[in-house]
């Protein structure tokens, strides 16, 4: 059966009333549980608040358990030289000599995963990203949030938010049913933006031109590789692949012998921490939105097709993959862009790609402007100045219009180029990071986020091992 059609003339019908359990009250809440509901967890229980973290999977991680974004990209500054091959061809190799510019809690989760086994240290080798492990990562995750004394709540869908006296409550659907979350300031943490949009804050979806976001994109894991095989390969094959992607040769052959049919043009795969297995992303599903139940079930049903062909095509076509398999494919597929709440400030693609610096910097980020094709083929890279970094500045975490809530991690203020640097992972925790900091003040003060001094967010911030560049705080 092909999946259920959206109606053509959509009808409503009247909900009757309902209440709710109160299931807490908090100084500050977040809701997401991915990298930057996580980093804006245990920021904002290191300012000293009272923190409650609600998540709608039964597990921790967001992107990066739920759709297996891995690895996590490189926090450092640009190499000035050409990029390098990566080990057996498997690793991003254009940073790797500059300088780390992330650090506070993500650098804290990083050192802890590598001690837990889940992941390997950025370095060279790796072209400075982490590949890590997922299924380490959801326990890791949780162990840290019990160091830092932070509740949570698994199994809880954000739906709908309410006005309280104390501050803001945030309605949950949940196995138990509805239930309200109170809180003197909340942190959107969804990557839809769910929280915010809700309460009223305006937020824009797409690129400017025709509406149109990223593609989704459905990753999995295979082990079984054989890595000399394919690092044979690679030597007698340069120019079919350079990094982390290519095939371009088999590719073709596939594509012309029917047995291969993708809006991808090429293969993107990365190593992990274990010998013989790679997380590959190369599925694409376009012209879909991931705030749309109809869009998302066609792109669950698009990509899990795509996954088989190239699971198949890699077994036949590629040296190296013959005695592979698919061992996991994420719970959900991986949702790039949806909707990005307009701000006090809007970071733009000239602000990426001029390194802009603003005395209000609450993180940094060098990742390029990476953006894949909305339509179809391609992907547009632009890189940050070699050797540099930009600000993100405070007013990016503060919707217009709307008091009690701070954003985290990719529904930030900004434009469809600017979100293609900063949706990554590590800028996603430090925004993050960098919203728990300031909730956590805010609820301390009893004011709203935005009467926080931006100065006070930059002290907190820095004592708790953040990099804020040359910035000193009053």
């Amino acid at each position: 059966m092909p999946p259920l059609a959206r109606p053509c003339k959509p009808r409503a019908i009247t909900l009757p009333p309902r209440t709710a359990t109160v299931a807490a009250d908090a100084d500050v809440l977040v809701v997401g549980g991915g990298p930057s509901g996580i980093g804006a967890a245990l920021g904002a229980a290191e300012a000293g608040a009272d923190v409650v973290l609600a998540e709608r999977y039964g597990f921790l991680g967001g992107n990066a358990t739920v759709a297996l974004v891995m690895p996590w990209m490189s926090f450092h500054t640009r190499r000035p030289q050409p990029p390098r091959l990566g080990d057996a061809g498997l690793m991003p190799s254009d940073h790797g000599e500059g300088e780390p510019i992330v650090a506070g809690k993500h650098l804290d989760v990083i050192r802890r995963l590598v001690a837990d086994g889940g992941a390997v240290a950025p370095s060279l080798a790796t072209g400075y990203t982490v590949p890590f492990d997922p299924e380490v990562f959801k326990t890791t995750a949780l162990d840290l949030l019990d160091e830092a004394g932070v509740d949570y709540l698994l199994h809880a869908f954000a739906s709908g938010v309410v006005d309280e006296p104390m501050g803001s409550g945030v309605v949950f659907e949940t196995k138990s049913g509805p239930l309200v979350i109170r809180a003197k300031a909340v942190i959107d943490a969804t990557g839809d933006g769910d929280v915010a949009a809700a309460a009223g804050a305006s937020f824009e979806v797409g690129r400017g031109t025709d509406g149109l976001v990223q593609p989704m994109t459905l990753m999995f894991r295979m082990v079984g590789f054989h890595r000399p095989d394919f690092a044979a390969y690679v030597a007698d094959h340069p120019e079919q692949w350079r990094s982390v992607h290519g095939l371009w040769d088999l590719v073709a052959a596939a594509t012309a012998a029917g047995e291969l049919e993708l809006p991808r043009e090429d293969m993107l795969f990365f190593a992990t921490p274990h010998e013989g297995e790679l997380a590959v992303n190369s599925t694409r599903v376009n012209k879909v939105l991931g705030i749309d139940a109809w869009d998302l079930t066609l792109a669950e049903a698009v990509s899990r097709r795509q996954m088989r062909q190239i699971v198949s095509f890699l077994r036949r076509y590629v040296p190296g993959f013959a005695d592979s398999y698919a061992i996991q494919s994420g719970v959900g597929i991986g949702v790039r862009e949806t909707r990005r709440i307009i701000g006090e400030y809007q970071l733009t693609g000239d602000d990426i790609l001029s390194a802009r610096k603003f005395d209000d910097v609450i993180a940094r980020g060098t990742y390029p402007v990476d953006i894949h094709n909305p339509e179809g083929k391609g992907t547009l890279l632009r890189s940050v100045p070699a050797g540099d970094a930009y600000d993100i500045p405070l007013r990016c975490l503060l919707p217009q219009g709307v008091d009690g809530v701070l954003l985290a991690g990719r529904c930030i203020s900004g434009t469809h180029e600017a979100h293609s640097s900063y949706r990554v992972t590590p800028t996603a925790m430090a925004t993050g990071q960098a919203a728990g900091a300031c909730a956590a003040l805010a609820a301390q003060t009893g004011n709203s986020p935005r009467s926080v001094s931006p100065r006070a967010v930059q002290a907190d911030l820095k004592r708790q091992g953040a990099d804020l560049r040359d910035v000193i705080a009053a």
